[in-house]
């Protein structure tokens, strides 16, 4: 036979995968045994460059396949080419060409940014923003929905900003931001909202700018009298009633969870980190004035701070247990629990963009309130929204001091 005139196939793979690629390469060769194979591996980490010249011929069935003809090379060439061009090309489309909104995401990006991105997650932390009046809408595309959310073009203290509610939760609040990053032109993602405090130095009113969070609602539920691992681990009998025993619920161990982003291998973690410089910015706001009365005859006792390092907790649970709230804390010293933090962040790791966060203590997760709820919530709201806004102003200054 004449391997010359055979059809030349590259097959291209990324070493990065996690898996093997024998059997994968194996099969192609199975299933079309009248083709030359190429094996061009490449690194997501620098997927354009050489590779061609990093291509290797097989040997198969206890032969090499020779060279095909140069005109076959060069077609492959040309082909490959081509697929990178593609590549890029598709890499920097926010939405198909057949969307509806195509060409209005094309215009909000052309006409403006790079943006922050503003990730709030329920009415309330909205209401603020709109009562507020920091934030400007755009006189020409105000907004665009996409995928039932509505996403807000203007600017806070002259900064582009895109703001957009995600839904209550870390389902809706990860679909949220990624699409938020998949369509426009982002350079940070600045997160805030309400949180029950764990902490007892943390008080109704304060504002918490974490540097780890956690989502603290993946578990290992072990058998019954399983033998204890680690010191994370939740024991139910001890936390029977009125005298500590054995329980048929056994114990629950925390689970890390799976962080996949750009140019790494999947890792699993457990703390999620908030973005150094992000959050170097952020402690230059202690200064902050936060409000302090909820109306004109009743203000809270304590003078509402920003407090800076602190760890937080995500889970897909709504926080009313004292028991859990301190063995939280014990346990993992997280200060501020909440339902949302940790997708956002994760979110935006896996795609590059820093984040931060800023909670608004609402209630004590399990404490009793002094006043409603709801008044509670507009006050801690507002008050993690002024740390954000006056955030944004700096890092704007700081984006405009570099990229000039």
């Amino acid at each position: 036979m004449n391997y010359n005139s055979r059809p030349v196939v590259f097959l291209f793979y990324n070493i990065d995968w996690q898996i093997p690629m024998t059997s994968k390469l194996q099969y192609a060769h199975d299933s079309t045994p009248n083709k030359t194979y190429i094996y061009c591996p490449y690194s997501s980490v620098s997927p354009h460059s050489s590779l061609l010249s990093s291509c290797t011929l097989p040997t198969f069935q206890g032969r090499e396949y020779p060279r095909p003809t140069m005109w076959a090379v060069e077609l492959q060439v040309m082909l490959v080419v081509g697929l990178l061009v593609m590549l890029q090309v598709q890499q920097s489309l926010q939405l198909r060409s057949s969307h509806p909104m195509h060409g209005v995401v094309d215009k909000i990006n052309e006409n403006a940014g790079p943006y922050i991105g503003l990730v709030m997650t329920f009415p309330t932390e909205e209401l603020a923003l709109i009562d507020s009046t920091f934030f400007v809408p755009s006189s020409e595309i105000p907004w665009v929905d996409l995928a039932g959310r509505r996403f807000n073009i203007g600017t806070i203290k002259g900064v582009d900003v895109i703001y957009v509610m995600t839904g209550e939760q870390t389902v809706n609040a990860g679909i949220t931001v990624q699409i938020l990053l998949d369509t426009f032109d982002i350079i940070g993602t600045v997160h805030y909202g309400i949180a029950g405090s764990s902490n007892d130095s943390l008080y109704i009113g304060d504002v918490s700018v974490p540097n780890y969070v956690a989502y603290t609602g993946s578990w290992t539920w072990k058998e019954f009298k399983s033998a204890e691992e680690s010191m994370t681990e939740l024991k139910f009998g001890n936390f029977n009633f009125p005298k500590k025993g054995e329980n048929l619920l056994a114990m629950i161990d925390f689970t890390p969870q799976q962080l996949y982003s750009i140019g790494k291998p999947m890792e699993e973690v457990f703390w999620l980190p908030i973005d150094p410089k992000l959050f170097n910015i952020a402690s230059e706001l202690q200064d902050v004035k936060l409000q302090q009365c909820v109306n004109e005859t009743y203000c809270l006792p304590e003078t509402p701070k920003v407090v800076y390092g602190l760890k937080g907790s995500t889970a897909d649970i709504y926080l009313d247990n004292a028991a859990y709230r301190k063995f939280l804390f014990k346990a993992f010293n997280v200060s501020t629990v909440d339902e949302e933090s940790a997708a956002i962040v994760m979110t935006s790791l896996s795609n590059g963009v820093p984040c931060i966060v800023f909670r608004g203590v609402s209630d004590y997760a399990g404490g009793e309130g002094l006043l409603s709820a709801t008044s509670l919530t507009y006050l801690a709201a507002m008050n993690a929204l002024s740390v954000a806004v006056e955030f944004i102003g700096l890092f704007g200054e700081e984006v405009a001091i570099h990229d000039h």
